[in-house]
């Protein structure tokens, strides 16, 4: 397995445990003291295990299973790679985290306008960080050589 597929892979796992740490509270929260979650809590729990979690594993295991790039592939670029990797990671956190201090904290606190920056800064690189990806490894979809079966 490549070293980005598997960085994908253990990454939506942190992702993962991030995700169902929240429901965890949000559900305990609700069940136990019948206080719904907010609206914020829920978005960050949503991003943490669709696109934390779910899409940074497809993405992971799609780079280990897809062909190699062929050699006169001049479209596949190995730092366009990492960059959608790193782009996606850290927009899922930087989201995550905006829209949890939202939650935590209220929109209505002196800092809400950096959390809710942090929450569309983040969305917006979550969408580049995809992109960048779906550029890579658009030219990896190709039919089996003869050669390869």
């Amino acid at each position: 397995m490549l070293q980005l597929a598997r960085f994908y892979v253990k990454t939506s796992l942190i992702f993962l445990a991030l995700g169902l740490m929240i429901g965890a509270h949000m559900s305990t929260g609700f069940f136990l003291r019948r206080v719904p979650p907010d609206s914020f809590l829920v978005q960050a729990h949503t991003h943490l295990l669709l696109v934390g979690f779910v899409l940074m594993m497809i993405m992971g295991v799609a780079l280990w299973m897809f062909p190699k790039p062929a050699k006169d592939d001049s479209r596949y670029r190995p730092r366009l790679a990492w960059f959608g990797y790193v782009a996606l990671a850290a927009a899922t956190a930087i989201r995550a985290t905006g829209e949890l201090s939202l939650g935590f904290l209220g929109s209505g606190t002196s800092f809400a306008a950096l959390f809710l920056g942090m929450a569309t800064a983040g969305g917006l690189l979550q969408a580049l960080g995809g992109l960048a990806f779906a550029w890579n490894i658009w030219s990896r979809i190709r039919a089996v050589s003869p050669a390869q079966k």
